[in-house]
């Protein structure tokens, strides 16, 4: 199974849309609070160049934000990055 790392803040809506979509995949994730962690903001940063969250990454390649992943599941490639297909 594909390593799911998820970038996010307690009061952020597209977190809880991202969450909600692997959810109805059925696969786990690491989630990472950069609201509680001012360490882990720097390190979000560093890898992905985005200040906005939630910031998501497959098997360390930077995914984006919850539009990117929604994009990627419309298109039918989120699946295969998850190793699903």
């Amino acid at each position: 199974m594909s390593r799911i790392e998820l970038y996010t803040t307690g009061q952020c809506p597209y977190c809880v849309r991202a969450k909600m979509l692997l959810q109805n995949k059925g696969v786990v994730w690491e989630e990472i609070r950069v609201d509680q962690d001012p360490a882990q903001l720097q390190i979000m940063l560093q890898r992905s160049q985005r200040r906005t969250v939630p910031q998501i990454f497959i098997n360390d390649q930077a995914i984006g934000g919850y539009d990117e992943l929604a994009a990627l599941n419309r298109s039918g490639e989120l699946d295969s990055l998850l190793d699903l297909s």
